[in-house]
């Protein structure tokens, strides 16, 4: 039976994202600088990761408490060894209805059956510009867009429903915005275009480099005739625009000119097990895995999760300022630890 719960400012828990690794194959500036993650850099070790049982166990029990939907993050969830048995044991959990990827795509040839086979229907992929150099100046791995573009199309091949991600930044990639929607609208796959976030310590992030909504918005007038989509269910992230010569759709995500925190309904475990209520949470997450390791029963961890839900009332983006950014800018976590 699920008990309803809400944390202190109302908002019930409907979301469970899984960084199931830190590690990543790209080093994009805005997430993992290759100047701080470079050749040397450790990462966690496998013994500090959650097991996938370990995985299962939390989310059978955050079922409970109305979570329906996950979503496996990184890093890059694709480096994590055997995903798809993660993926497949997920879907036999009662309660949830809805398990989704983020990945970059460059391995989606090589998973992408395997996921599909185990139950796995939803892909997000990350993929900043259309145009190759653009890509490589970003990615830092001299990988080109071409070659995730031929990723997306095998997964949309075997049966994925993809949509692609693209981290706007002013001056680095927002000349890509117009090509990215003729293109995706072509082949009607849903793209979305976030604002770059102030997430973690090392990208460098300012308002300036911000490309709004509204900018966005105005870009895409200017070319194509669309109309606004309605919201199909609480507390969903992206604003919808419909093309109106074909109904193919694109979403903006305001992370920062129109924070969406009154309808998030979003809990997340770090890649070594750690809960935060939210993606520029401070570095004090509570142990999971340790308070799991130490033997307690289901019953004590639904009531440990119950009280952390209970006593969140994380909005940072409805507070963001140019002082709240100075004052927290070596104290968020970093996004290829706690997932996007």
């Amino acid at each position: 039976m699920v008990e309803q719960i809400t944390d202190k400012l109302g908002r019930p828990i409907r979301d469970l994202r899984l960084s199931v690794t830190d590690r990543c194959n790209f080093r994009c500036d805005y997430c993992m600088p290759k100047e701080i993650f470079g050749d040397d850099f450790v990462f966690l070790p496998k013994d500090e990761l959650l097991t996938f049982d370990e995985m299962v166990r939390i989310a059978k029990v955050y079922t409970r408490l109305g979570v329906k939907k996950i979503r496996i993050t990184g890093g890059e969830p694709l480096l994590r060894r055997n995903l798809y048995k993660l993926i497949y044991e997920l879907n036999q959990l009662d309660g949830i209805e809805d398990i989704g990827l983020t990945t970059n795509g460059l391995l989606l040839k090589k998973h992408g059956q395997k996921l599909y086979d185990a139950g796995l229907r939803r892909l997000n992929v990350s993929l900043d510009a259309i145009d190759d150099k653009v890509f490589q100046a970003i990615n830092n791995r001299n990988i080109k867009a071409s070659t995730i573009l031929q990723q997306i199309d095998y997964a949309v091949s075997i049966g994925f429903h993809v949509k692609v991600n693209v981290v706007v930044q002013k001056g680095v990639n927002d000349d890509q915005i117009l090509p990215m929607i003729q293109y995706f609208k072509d082949k009607d796959i849903e793209i979305r275009f976030i604002e770059f976030m102030d997430v973690g310590n090392d990208n460098g992030w300012d308002f300036s480099k911000v490309v709004t909504k509204d900018e966005m918005l105005k870009m895409v007038e200017s070319s194509f005739d669309i109309e606004p989509v309605e919201p199909k269910y609480f507390g969903e992230v992206a604003k919808y625009y419909r093309h109106k010569d074909n109904g193919a759709k694109f979403g903006l995500i305001t992370s920062v000119s129109e924070s969406f925190c009154s309808t998030c309904t979003r809990a997340r475990l770090s890649s070594d097990g750690k809960f935060y209520g939210c993606l520029f949470s401070t570095v004090d997450g509570f142990n999971v895995k340790s308070f799991m390791r130490s033997g307690v029963s289901d019953e004590a961890l639904f009531e440990q999760f119950k009280a952390l839900w209970n006593i969140r009332d994380d909005r940072y983006s409805d507070e963001r300022t140019a002082q709240t950014v100075a004052n927290r800018q070596r104290k968020k976590i970093n996004m290829n630890y706690i997932g996007g």
